[in-house]
């Protein structure tokens, strides 16, 4: 079994290195590679490439993509790097665990990255999480962003969304991700109103809910004779609590959704600023 083991350093010519064909990283922004290629150019490299070594005199990188095309920019006619002895597999493992490590990739690349280690290697995902020293559970989450088709992962990506969002959009049906993610970037949803956006698509009935007039206690009518004593009394309870809050110039009003299963209550409160105010305000300085 090959192992990271027997380093060296080397100081190759950066033609003489192949990318490696299981890089994880798929994207490169050109600005920061010229920021690096400056900062290259002024103090050299500072951290080594890795490498393995291939055939025809040439050196298969490990990691370090990054500093070896900024190198290439900055006109380096050598590169330090450290040689491993490793094979394939582990090396491709390697190269993922670092850029994870680095937060270099983004969710999609890692779970592409995986996803490669499977097809190529015939590793499972238990043996995965084990080599890169994550949870099962993490991995498998990973995977399962492969679901969505390129376009969306793009718009994901560009529009700076989270991991959690794009696993929110997957418990939509396929056809219905795109209208969800069409309002998620336009409004700048939170990962909390995605969910309520999502809850909302899945679940239409509760987005139709009729808004409950609050009953104060002159002009209140039972509606439903409640089962339970205790939630008759809550009921009521919260009923009165609004009319005061009412009483006080306080706008807030309450929904009512009832299911077989259970009896859920919206209230409402809403922040309006007085057009006249009664006092002067203290301000501190």
């Amino acid at each position: 079994m090959h192992t990271i083991a027997d380093r060296r350093i080397l100081m190759l010519k950066p033609d003489d290195i192949i990318p490696a064909p299981h890089q994880p990283r798929k994207s490169f922004d050109e600005y920061e590679l010229r920021v690096l290629a400056d900062s290259i150019m002024a103090n050299g490299i500072i951290q080594p490439l890795t490498v393995r070594k291939g055939d025809g005199g040439k050196y298969i990188l490990i990691s370090g993509e990054r500093r070896l095309r900024a190198a290439r920019m900055a006109g380096l006619r050598r590169v330090p790097c450290v040689l491993h002895r490793t094979n394939e597999m582990t090396s491709a493992l390697y190269s993922l665990t670092e850029n994870m490590q680095r937060a270099d990739l983004n969710f999609f690349e890692e779970a592409e990255a995986i996803s490669r280690l499977i097809t190529d290697f015939g590793l499972t995902q238990s043996e995965i999480a084990a080599r890169l020293g994550i949870a099962n559970s993490t991995v498998s989450n990973k995977m399962r962003l492969l679901k969505l088709s390129n376009e969306l992962k793009e718009r994901i990506t560009a529009s700076s969304l989270t991991e959690r969002h794009a696993r929110a959009l997957l418990r939509l049906p396929s056809e219905e991700r795109q209208d969800a993610l069409d309002k998620i970037i336009a409004e700048g949803l939170n990962l909390y109103q995605t969910e309520e956006l999502i809850n909302g698509i899945l679940n239409p009935e509760s987005a139709e809910e009729k808004e409950e007039p609050i009953a104060c206690e002159e002009d209140a009518k039972p509606v439903r004779k409640a089962a339970i004593g205790d939630i008759k009394l809550f009921s009521n309870s919260l009923s009165k609590l609004l009319c005061t809050m009412q009483n006080a110039g306080i706008t807030a009003n309450s929904k009512k959704h009832e299911t077989d299963k259970y009896i859920e209550y919206k209230v409402r409160i809403f922040k309006k600023a007085p057009t006249t105010p009664e006092y002067s305000q203290l301000k501190i300085c």
